[in-house]
Formats: structure tokens, sequence, C-alpha cells
């Protein structure tokens, strides 16, 4: 959510259309709300309505947002039921029995398809993103830490290792809870965590190390088989025992589908927990992510409230309290419309609209795959050693000029001197919308091709990098 600091604008009122008045459309046009203060006087819902969709018109076209990983298209019954559950308090078990149930069903279907050795043990919940997920593995892994050492915490200092091209999620948990991050950097043509590297950078004091199943850098996996073996050989050389997290925000809905051989879930007894976002490649709107936990032992159960609210006992463990049960009942829905082949058929689709979009850039020869969409369903891509009348920024720049967007950013460290685009390819981009955003890029180009050189002065502000 971002956070809006106070401010004192200029003082504006609202322009109001005489035909969104109610039967005498001269009283809302004579008392012109306030854009930054509370009206004195209530309005007819018509008019209220009309206003905030007239300024909404100008937000951006959500499915030609080639930069978000949130689902942006749901079936219209996904969004009826929604509509019938936003009312619905997540939090008050007792009073929504079955909104639970549903939940907990989703928690045993995940468990299932992460191939925990027994899903009845294993523990989960669901969450408002990947996001709180992680905080919440985060936790579970600094105090089972704390608990082993508990003769030197708190004096001693606990430590997370990650690569450096962690979500910025894992960043806020290291301030806010107080660890110290341990980056594994970029190198050369490896953009995300080295196993050998992340396993040399641990000690006594590390909480665990966390894997990223799909950078949101190049949408490549991280080996995390390969780097649980790095920890293993950890162990034997030196008696220390770190587990891992597996931060599976896209690739966890993706790898199960699609690469069943790779293993990268519960099948590695290393891994502690898993997350992933059900609003990403789960399919369901922005608002749903889900944590899991091997068994009970790697979820400390001092982390778990047992609360008397609304008339039951009820276990909670969340960094939220209220919120809508309406995107864990979308999450049911789509698990039970689409099944295991529903899914496999979705994630092949977007996968296939990635490597094929992928291949009509490198086609047009002003441009380098850094990946190529063959394991998330994303590519990122730059511009080739000899063209240097643009850059990656004045591409995002004039594709936004058609109504794409489509992020350009500069990689983290050791990589700072690499620029790159990313496209997003999500359900509901078809290959129709691919072939129409191939066809804008390459008509773009004749016009680039022409600058004296790159024309994006504030990189900065050309686009954002988005999650």
């Amino acid at each position: 959510m971002p956070l809006h600091e106070g401010h004192r604008p200029l003082e504006r009122h609202l322009s109001v259309n005489p035909f969104y008045g109610p039967a005498n459309p001269l009283g809302d046009m004579a008392e012109a709300p306030p854009t930054h203060r509370l009206p004195d006087r209530p309005m007819a819902p018509a008019t209220a309505h009309q206003l905030v969709r007239d300024e909404l018109m100008l937000d951006g076209n959500a499915r030609l947002n080639l930069a978000t990983f949130v689902t942006t298209w749901m079936e219209p019954e996904a969004g009826l039921l929604m509509a019938e559950c936003r009312d619905k308090n997540m939090i008050d078990k007792d009073e929504y029995p079955r909104t639970a149930e549903l939940e907990r069903r989703c928690v045993a279907m995940l468990a299932d398809l992460w191939n925990a050795p027994d899903p009845a043990s294993v523990v989960g919940c669901s969450t408002t993103g990947s996001s709180e997920a992680c905080m919440l593995a985060g936790m579970a892994l600094k105090r089972r830490w704390a608990k082993r050492n508990a003769d030197r915490y708190p004096g001693a200092r606990p430590n997370l290792v990650m690569g450096v091209n962690v979500q910025v999620c894992w960043d806020k948990f290291c301030t806010f809870w107080e660890v110290e991050p341990r980056l594994v950097p970029m190198e050369g043509d490896r953009f995300h965590l080295d196993p050998q590297a992340a396993a040399e950078l641990c000690d006594e004091n590390t909480i665990g190390v966390v894997g990223i199943l799909g950078s949101t850098f190049d949408g490549s996996y991280e080996p995390i088989a390969d780097l649980c073996a790095a920890l293993d050989a950890l162990r034997e050389r030196t008696g220390i025992d770190v587990p891992v997290h597996v931060d599976g925000a896209s690739g966890a809905m993706v790898a199960p589908f699609l690469d069943e051989d790779l293993v990268w879930d519960f099948r590695l007894p290393r891994v502690a927990s898993i997350n992933t976002s059900g609003h990403k490649y789960g399919l369901v709107y922005p608002g749903v992510g889900w944590a899991l936990w091997r068994d009970a032992e790697a979820l400390p159960e001092e982390l778990v409230f047992r609360v008397n609210y609304l008339g039951g006992d009820m276990p909670t463990f969340a960094l939220n309290f209220s919120r809508s049960g309406a995107q864990v009942v979308a999450q049911y829905y789509t698990f039970l419309r689409l099944g295991r082949d529903g899914y496999r058929a979705v994630q092949q689709a977007a996968r296939d609209v990635a490597t094929g979009l992928a291949g009509r850039v490198e086609a047009l020869g002003d441009f380098r795959l850094l990946t190529r969409g063959d394991e998330l369903p994303v590519f990122a891509f730059t511009t080739a050693p000899d063209v240097t009348a643009y850059d990656v920024f004045d591409v995002s720049r004039r594709l936004r000029e058609s109504g794409w967007l489509v992020p350009a950013y500069t990689f983290p460290p050791n990589r700072q001197d690499l620029s790159v685009l990313r496209v997003v390819c999500r359900n509901g981009f078809s290959a129709d919308l691919a072939e129409l955003l191939a066809q804008d890029l390459e008509r773009l180009l004749p016009d680039l091709r022409k600058q004296p050189r790159p024309l994006t002065e504030d990189r900065g502000a050309a686009t954002g990098f988005h999650h």
C-alpha cells in the first residue's frame, strides 16, 4: 500500500455535469464538492459514482500492464462470488465456518501440490499476499533460530542470506525485525543467487536462506535443489544446519504444472516453508497469498495466537486481522474450476505466449534476450551492443504512448551497468495481444534508430520497476 505524505494542495473543486445530478441537477452543480476535505453535505449516489468513475478513466489499462505479475482478469462467475463474499470477515471463523473450511481446503491442496511428505501435518494460512506471507515465514525462521540459541540471543544478531534479486518485502522484513541481510550479488550472466556463495555467507547466526522460484528481475528460477545440497555440505563440514524458505510468489503456481520433474519443494527435506501469491499465477484478483510450513515444528506454537473472538476460539497467525473472505473464496473457486489439467493449460498458454513474443523481439535484431520466458512466463531483454541511438528507457517511454506499460530498470550490484525491459505474460495477455505489442515495437524502431542519442533524461521517472 502506498504511503501518502500529508500535503496542502491548491484548493480545488470537482466540476459536476448537470446530467449527473438527480431530478434537480442544479443543486449538485451549486455544491461542487472539494477534492481534499470532506464535503459538507451528501450527494446522490449516482453523482458520486460518476465523479469517481471519471477520475479513474485516467488510470492505465490493467490488461496492457506488462509490468505487473498480478492477475488482471477473472471469469464473471468468480467476480460474482467475490461480490457475494466481500462483506465476510475472514477472521471470524465462527460466524463464517464454510469460508474457513474453504481456506483449509486450499492449504491442503497446496500441500499436496508442493509434495509435502504428509499433507495432513502441514500448517498453513492465507494472507493478503506474498509480502505478508514472507514476513510470517521470516518470523518463524527467526523464532526457531532464537530458541536454538537462547543462551546467546538477543546478544547475537541474526542474519538472513538471500540473493540481491529478492523482492523488496525481504528488505522490509530485515528492517522491521532487526535481521542482518546478507546478499549474494549478481555476477556476469548470473542474475540470481549462487548456491555455493550463499552457503559461504552462512554462520551460526543465520536464521535461513531464501531461494526464489521465479526472480522478478528476469523470470528465472533459482536452483533450490543445488542450494539445499550446498547447505547439506555446510552442515557436514561445520555442523551449522540452516533451513531454506522458498519464495514461490510466482513460480510455485507454475512449476508444479509445467516443470514437474524440477525438485524445489517439500521433497527437499531442508525446505521448511513455501509461500506463493494466489493473486499472481494463482489466477485470483489482488488480495490473497499463502504461507505453508512443512510441519508444526517449523512454525513455533508461540507465534500462533488463540483468541476468543465473536463467540469462538480461533488460532490465527497473521499480520493483518480483519479482511474480506472474497479472495480466499475466489482461490477455491479457481482450484475447483481448473484442476491440475486446467492450470497446466493456462500456464502453458502463458509460457507459449512469452517464448513466442521473446522470439519475435529477438528477431528484430536490435535487442538481446537475457531470458526467454521458458521458466516463469516472463522475459527480460536489453538493447544489442551496437545500438547507441536509444536505450531501454526510450523504448519503454515510447511504448507507453500506445498504452503498453513495459518497465525498464537497472539491475542491482554487481550488474548496475545493465538496464533491461521486462515483459510479464499473464492469463489474459493473449497471443493476439502479444502480436499487437510486437507490431507496435517494430513500428517504433525506425524513429528510435534516427535519434542522435538516448533521450530519456530522468531514468527513474521513465518507468517504475513493478513486482
